[in-house]
C-alpha cells in the first residue's frame, strides 16, 4: 500500500546527486524537512543546493537566515558557482536576515507575514537556517513547541516545501539540540562526520520521511566544489562497528 501511495505523491528534487535516489524521487511536495548536523557537515550547503535547484526549475524561493548575514550566504553560494544575486534582482528569490535583537517579536512577525511573502513571490521552496536559533529564543519548552508547531502549520498551509537546518545535540548525535523539531517535521535528514583511520568521513541518513518509502541506511557523501554529492549505492561502517572493520576488508570507493 505504501509503495503504491508513494508513487502518487508529487516530488520535489533536492538538487543533490544521490539524495533523490535515497528518497526514491525527491522530497514529497509540501513536506517540512529538518537537516540535522554538527558544524562542518554541510547543512547550509545542502539547503542552498535545494533553493538553487528550485530556481533553475523556475520555482521561486525564500531563504530566511538567522545566524549568518545575507552577504555571507551569497558569498557561500558564489563559492559553489551559484549566483543568488541574479535571482534576487529578478524577484525570484527573497533572502531575509532576521533581527536577533528581538527574536520573539520577529518570530511573531514571521508567522503573520509569511503567507503574504509567499503569495507575493509565488514561493515554492523555503529554507530557514537555522531553526535551532529560532526555537531556542523561547525559554519555556512548552512555548517552544507551540511556536515551532505553529510555524510548521503556517508553512504547510501555504503548500510549500521547506527545509530547516538544526544543530545536533552534543549528548545524542541522532537528535537536534532542542529535541523538538524532528518530531514536529515531516522528514529528518542526518549529516554526520566521524573519524575513520586518519581521516574524517562524512555520512548521511534519512531518518524519517512521512508517507513514502526511502533508503534508511547510512550513505557516504562528500562536499565538493559543486556542492554535496551523496554516494547512494555505497555502504558505510558506522557507530562502533566502523572501528572494528580491518582495513583489508574495506572496499575502495568506486568512481561515480
Amino acid at each position: 500500500m505504501l509503495e503504491r501511495s508513494s508513487k502518487l505523491i508529487q516530488r520535489v528534487s533536492s538538487g543533490i546527486e544521490g539524495l533523490d535516489e535515497m528518497l526514491r524521487g525527491g522530497f514529497p511536495e509540501g513536506h517540512v524537512v529538518v537537516v540535522i548536523g554538527d558544524s562542518g557537515t554541510g547543512k547550509t550547503t545542502m539547503v542552498l543546493q535545494y533553493i538553487m535547484e528550485g530556481l533553475l526549475k523556475n520555482e521561486p524561493g525564500l531563504y530566511i537566515t538567522i545566524e549568518e548575514d545575507k552577504e555571507s550566504i551569497i558569498a557561500t553560494a558564489k563559492a559553489y558557482g551559484w549566483d543568488m544575486e541574479k535571482y534576487i534582482k529578478e524577484n525570484k528569490l527573497a533572502l531575509l536576515k532576521l533581527d536577533i535583537s528581538d527574536m520573539k517579536a520577529t518570530a511573531r512577525q514571521i508567522k503573520s507575514e509569511l503567507p503574504g511573502i509567499i503569495k507575493t513571490f509565488g514561493t515554492k521552496r523555503l529554507v530557514i537556517d537555522s531553526i535551532t536559533l529560532f526555537s531556542m529564543i523561547f525559554d519555556d519548552a512548552t512555548e517552544r513547541r507551540i511556536r515551532l508547531v505553529g510555524l510548521i502549520k503556517a508553512i504547510k498551509k501555504a503548500g510549500i516545501t521547506a527545509l530547516f537546518t538544526a544543530e545536533v545535540n552534543a549528548d545524542n548525535t541522532l537528535h537536534s539540540k532542542d529535541g523538538i523539531v524532528e518530531y514536529s517535521s515531516d522528514g529528518v535528514i542526518l549529516l554526520q562526520q566521524n573519524e575513520f583511520d586518519t581521516s574524517i568521513k562524512l555520512m548521511t541518513r534519512v531518518v524519517k520521511m512521512r508517507r513514502i518509502r526511502h533508503d534508511r541506511l547510512y550513505r557516504p557523501y562528500e562536499i565538493t566544489d559543486k556542492g554535496l554529492v551523496v554516494f547512494s549505492n555505497e555502504m558505510v561502517f558506522h557507530e562502533v562497528g566502523m572501528y572494528d572493520v580491518p582495513a583489508s576488508a574495506r572496499k575502495p570507493r568506486q568512481p561515480v
